[in-house]
Formats: structure tokens, C-alpha cells, sequence
């Protein structure tokens, strides 16, 4: 029996290991594990999220895909939207303090976060909290009480903090208070494991550190790493432009997954997929030795998130759509089309009111780099005259039909 438990820990491991970047300590996990084999009683585990942007992308699920994981293996997992911390906003990585939310702004965010996470996680195996239901009963003692639990030179080791007090730029008091307030999280949670990106390092380890102030058993900190965008270089970022949104259309899902650079496809498949490893590796080693042709693997990559986060027939299409655009060079068939009154329009304005691209600086930029299309003609002026039948193209992926009277 004890033999079987130490193989099903071995196996819950080798699992929990995949794409993780540290995870503090090991040797206390695989304790909790065996525990929690050996009593039947799950392991809680924690992460903690702050709504504070309404929409994520490929980049946020990373951790979400090791928490579904987690509960694919029997294991609770506790959301915690952090509709109070998210007013404070989190100082980690940030070089100046952060723009405070108003409670609408963050119950807004909330309720979109929560539509999209439940296309990773399991909606009724999710406990979800919100940490205003102990953070603000809080009074003004027990918040000193609670700052009492950590030392400023502590605190100033943090990078964020140390690079903006060495620079002379300012910290509000209320980001000391931050991590102190996601580590209570963990003590009032009773949390077993935390997960967070590498970035929350620091906020991971203060809640194993404050859980032993309030005389609980210390959380394991699991770290996963920041997903590089689109472009290979920076991380995936809305602001960047180099995102996949977990909303995405199938088509612009498709579409993106086919830009990123070779070197990424196997760590796409390994965060963001549950393609099994043996057969990541396969494809790995197949790339290399020119078996297996990037794009065949990339095909497949853009198909396997299509799947999860629409549906297989949403994946067949977009690869239908795909190859008829790219490789016969044809306009789709079921582009967006519309009626308009013939005659000069502003094309940056034009491309903004059909969805074409999300500002007129935008649309301007778009035409600026020879990314506007016109019947297959590259755009090089901003004012056009719209007359008869029209397709125009932004980029590989949008297309409008154009019928002016």
C-alpha cells in the first residue's frame, strides 16, 4: 500500500513539475502530497487573482492551466478574486505606484475574469472567494497587528521597491500594505500550495512567512513563468499587441498562433495545451532533425487552443480559412460585409467603425506600413472614394466587403 502511495506522489509530481519555474520548498510539497494520499483529504490550493483589466489572454492562463491540473488530480483549488487588493493595485514590477480602481470598476473586471476563467478551470470544482469578506471587516489594530508581521528593510529588498527608493521615486505606504494583504489571504485561506507567475515570487514567499506568524503550516510557493508574446521577445501583453486573447474569434485565434517564431511552439504546447510531454518532445526533436515541418506543428498548436477555448469544428474551419487565405492567396468566403453611400471617406476613421482596427492612430499606423489593402492593391493615401463592390484587407486576417451605393 505505502509503495502505491509513494508512486501515485511520484506521479502527481512529475505532473506538477511540468513548465514550473521553482517551486519552494519541493521536499515539503511532496510531504503534503503523501499526506493528502494517505488521509484522502485534498490539498487547498491557492491563487489569487485582481480584476484589474475586464479581458486575459493566453499569457494569464499559464497558471491557470497548472490550477486545473491541480484539479484534475483531486485537489481544491480556491480562486481568490481580489475585488479589495485589486483596489490597491499590485506594486510587483511596477516603477511607479499604481492607479487605485474604484470597487465598480473591480466588480466589473471581476465578473468578465470569472466568464473566461471557467473555459480553463472546472466551474464546480472551484471554490470562488473574494478577499473584501475578510480584508474589510479589518479594523485599524489588527491592520497595525498585521503590519507588525514584517519589517520595512524586508520589504525594501523586494527589486520594484529597492530600484524606486535607490531612484528617489515614491512608495505609497498602502504598497507596503499589498503583500501583507495577499499573504493574510493565505492565513485566513489555510492555503496548502500558492501559485503565481515568477513576477509574485515575493508575495508567494510573504504568506508562507505570515502563515508562521499566525501559527499555521506554511503554504509551498509554486512559480510558472511569463509567457513571451506573439512576437518571441516581449511578454504577452494587451498593450503590446502581441496577444492571444482567450476571446479571440477561432479565425484571429488561428491566425496568431501561425505568427509566433518556431522557437516557441514547443513551450506553447507545454503552458498552454494538455498535449502530453512525451509527445512534445516528439515534436521537438522531429523540428529538429527537419522531419517535421514548424508549420505542420503550428497547425496543430492553433487547432489544440481553438478546441479549448471554442470548440473542434471552430478549429476545422479556421484551418480551412487559413490555408485558402495563405497558401491559394483567395478572399474568404464569409467575410463581415457592408452597404455604404458611395464617396470620399477618412480611411483611418472608416477601418475604426468597422472593427477594422481599434483606433483611427491605429488605422493611420496600418496604412503608414502598407498593412491596408484595397482589392489586392496596397492603400498609400489616408482619404479614399468608396465606389461599387470593395474588399478591404487589414493585415492577413481582417477582411470587409464593401458594397457602395
Amino acid at each position: 500500500m505505502e509503495n502505491t502511495i509513494e508512486m501515485q506522489v511520484k506521479q502527481q509530481l512529475e505532473q506538477i513539475r511540468r513548465g514550473v519555474v521553482e517551486i519552494i520548498p519541493e521536499d515539503e510539497l511532496e510531504q503534503k502530497l503523501m499526506r493528502s494520499l494517505q488521509t484522502g483529504k485534498p490539498l487547498r490550493i491557492k491563487l489569487g487573482l485582481d480584476p484589474t483589466a475586464p479581458d486575459i489572454h493566453l499569457g494569464h492562463t499559464v497558471v491557470l492551466n497548472k490550477l486545473r491540473q491541480f484539479q484534475d488530480l483531486g485537489h481544491e483549488v480556491h480562486l481568490i478574486i481580489g475585488d479589495f487588493t485589486g483596489r490597491i493595485g499590485d506594486p510587483s514590477g511596477r516603477s511607479e505606484t499604481r492607479k487605485q480602481l474604484t470597487e465598480e470598476q473591480v466588480r466589473a473586471n471581476a465578473k468578465t475574469y470569472q466568464e473566461q476563467i471557467f473555459k480553463v478551470l472546472q466551474a464546480d470544482k472551484t471554490i470562488v472567494h473574494y478577499n473584501s469578506e475578510w480584508l474589510m471587516p479589518m479594523n485599524l489594530a489588527q491592520v497595525l497587528q498585521l503590519a507588525g508581521k514584517y519589517t520595512v528593510a524586508r520589504m525594501l529588498e523586494r527589486d520594484d521597491f529597492d530600484k524606486r527608493y535607490k531612484e528617489g521615486l515614491p512608495i505609497g505606504v498602502h504598497e507596503f500594505i499589498y503583500p501583507l494583504m495577499q499573504g493574510y489571504d493565505s492565513v485566513v485561506l489555510e492555503a496548502d500550495v500558492e501559485l503565481g507567475g515568477t513576477d509574485q515570487k515575493f508575495n508567494l514567499l510573504v504568506g508562507r512567512h505570515l502563515q508562521r506568524e499566525y501559527d499555521r503550516e506554511p503554504q509551498v510557493a509554486i512559480m510558472m513563468p511569463i509567457l513571451e508574446g506573439t512576437d518571441g521577445v516581449q511578454k504577452m501583453s494587451k498593450s503590446l499587441g502581441n496577444y492571444i486573447g482567450v476571446n479571440d474569434e477561432a479565425y484571429e485565434m488561428f491566425g496568431k498562433t501561425m505568427s509566433i517564431p518556431d522557437q516557441l511552439i514547443c513551450r506553447y504546447f507545454e503552458l498552454l495545451t494538455r498535449v502530453p510531454m512525451d509527445e512534445v518532445r516528439a515534436m521537438e526533436k522531429a523540428m529538429q532533425d527537419g522531419s517535421l515541418n514548424p508549420r505542420d506543428a503550428k497547425i496543430r498548436l492553433a487547432k489544440e487552443l481553438i478546441t479549448m477555448y471554442h470548440n473542434a469544428a471552430e478549429a476545422d474551419k479556421a484551418e480551412e480559412r487559413f490555408k485558402l487565405v495563405f497558401s491559394q492567396g483567395e478572399i474568404p468566403a464569409d467575410i463581415p460585409e457592408v452597404m455604404v453611400e458611395s464617396g470620399e471617406v477618412w480611411l483611418p476613421k472608416f477601418l475604426l467603425d468597422h472593427k477594422l482596427v481599434p483606433s483611427t492612430s491605429e488605422g493611420r499606423r496600418s496604412i503608414m506600413q502598407g498593412a491596408v489593402r484595397v482589392n489586392g492593391e496596397k492603400v498609400e493615401t489616408e482619404n479614399i472614394n468608396l465606389q461599387g463592390n470593395l474588399v478591404i484587407q487589414v493585415g492577413k486576417r481582417k477582411f470587409l466587403r464593401v458594397i457602395a451605393q
